[in-house]
C-alpha cells in the first residue's frame, strides 16, 4: 500500500508537472511588453549597429580582412585566432556581429510583444534581424573570393541600409511611447527629407567605392587585391556628391530655422546633423591631404554613420513627429 501510494504521488506530480507546461507557455504568449520596456533595446540594436559598421571598416583599413581564412573558426581546425593583429581584429569584428545577431534577434521578438507600436513594426524588426544574419555568409563569400571590392562593398551598404531600419524602428518605440503628433512640416519639406537621404545614400555608395579604389587593400598584398580603377577620379565624383548632399540638407535646415518657432527641437536636430555634416566635410580633406592614413579614415567612417543615423532620423521624423518635438 505504501508502493503503491508513492507511485499513485510521482504520477500525480508528473500529471501537475505536465499541465503546468501549457500554463507557463500560455503566460509567455500573453507577455506584453510596453514602449518603455522595449526602448532600451531597440536603442541597444541601434548602437550594436552602429558599431558593427566601424569594426567592418576597421578590418579593411588595416589590412585584416585575410587574418582569418576560415569561417566562423579563423583557421581550419584553430577557431581562435593565433597571436596575430590582423587574425585578432578579424575575429573580434566576428563577435561583434555575432552580438548583434543576437541583439537583432532579441529585439524582433519584443517587438512581437509590443502592441501598442506601429502594424509595420515586427516585418521591419524581422527585416533588420534577417539582414544582419545575411551578413554572415556576405563574410564568408568575401573571404572566399579574396576580398573582391563589389563583395565588400556590399557587406558595408547592407549595414548602412540596416542601420537606417534600427533608426526608424527606435523612433517608432519612442514616439509610442510618448505620443504621436500630426507631422510639423509641409509636405514638400517631407519630399526634400526623402531627398536628402536619397543623396546620403548615394553619398555613402561613392565613398565605398573611393575606398575600393584607395590605399587600403583590406588584406594581403595591395597588388593582388582586385581594386577598382583609379582613385582621383572617384574622389572627385565623390565631392561631387557631397555637394548635393549639402545642398538638399541646407534648403530644408534653411526652412526649419525660418519656422523654428513652430518646432524648435526639430530645428536644432538639423542643426546637430549639419554641423556634423560640416566636421565630416573638413576630415575628407585632412585625411585627403595626408594621405589616407587609416586612422583618420575609421573616425571619417565612424562619423559618417552617426551623420547617417542623424539624417535619416530626421526625415523620419519630418514624417512621423512624436510630442516631443511640438514647441511648448
Amino acid at each position: 500500500m505504501v508502493r503503491t501510494g508513492i507511485r499513485r504521488s510521482s504520477t500525480l506530480s508528473r500529471l501537475d508537472a505536465v499541465n503546468a507546461q501549457p500554463t507557463a507557455l500560455a503566460r509567455l504568449r500573453a507577455l506584453v511588453l510596453t514602449p518603455a520596456q522595449l526602448l532600451p533595446l531597440a536603442l541597444a540594436q541601434l548602437g550594436a549597429l552602429w558599431l558593427i559598421v566601424g569594426t567592418g571598416a576597421a578590418v579593411r583599413l588595416t589590412d585584416s580582412g585575410l587574418g582569418c581564412r576560415d569561417w566562423p573558426g579563423c583557421e581550419a581546425g584553430h577557431p581562435l585566432p593565433a597571436k596575430n593583429a590582423h587574425a585578432f581584429v578579424e575575429f573580434g569584428n566576428r563577435l561583434v556581429g555575432a552580438i548583434t545577431i543576437a541583439v537583432t534577434l532579441l529585439t524582433w521578438l519584443a517587438v512581437r510583444r509590443a502592441p501598442a507600436l506601429s502594424r509595420w513594426a515586427p516585418r521591419l524588426a524581422l527585416a533588420v534581424f534577417l539582414g544582419t544574419l545575411a551578413q554572415a555568409p556576405i563574410g564568408l563569400l568575401a573571404i572566399a573570393s579574396g576580398l573582391r571590392w563589389p563583395i565588400v562593398m556590399v557587406h558595408l551598404l547592407l549595414s548602412i541600409a540596416l542601420l537606417a531600419g534600427a533608426t526608424i524602428l527606435a523612433l517608432d518605440v519612442r514616439s509610442a511611447q510618448v505620443g504621436r503628433v500630426e507631422s510639423l512640416v509641409p509636405l514638400e519639406l517631407r519630399r526634400l527629407g526623402v531627398a536628402f537621404v536619397v543623396a546620403a545614400f548615394v553619398l555613402i555608395v561613392s565613398g565605398s567605392l573611393a575606398t575600393a579604389a584607395g590605399p587600403h587593400s583590406g588584406g594581403g598584398a595591395a597588388d593582388k587585391i582586385d581594386r577598382l580603377g583609379r582613385l582621383e577620379p572617384i574622389v572627385y565624383v565623390h565631392g561631387a556628391f557631397v555637394g548635393l548632399f549639402l545642398l538638399t540638407f541646407l534648403f530644408s535646415l534653411g526652412y526649419l530655422a525660418a519656422r523654428r518657432d513652430r518646432s524648435p527641437r526639430l530645428f536644432v536636430l538639423g542643426a546637430v546633423v549639419f554641423a556634423l555634416l560640416l566636421g565630416q566635410m573638413g576630415l575628407g580633406e585632412i585625411q585627403w591631404r595626408t594621405h589616407l592614413p587609416w586612422g583618420l579614415v575609421l573616425t571619417h567612417v565612424f562619423l559618417a554613420a552617426t551623420v547617417w543615423v542623424g539624417t535619416v532620423a530626421l526625415a523620419t521624423l519630418f514624417f512621423r513627429p512624436n510630442v516631443d518635438f511640438l514647441d511648448r
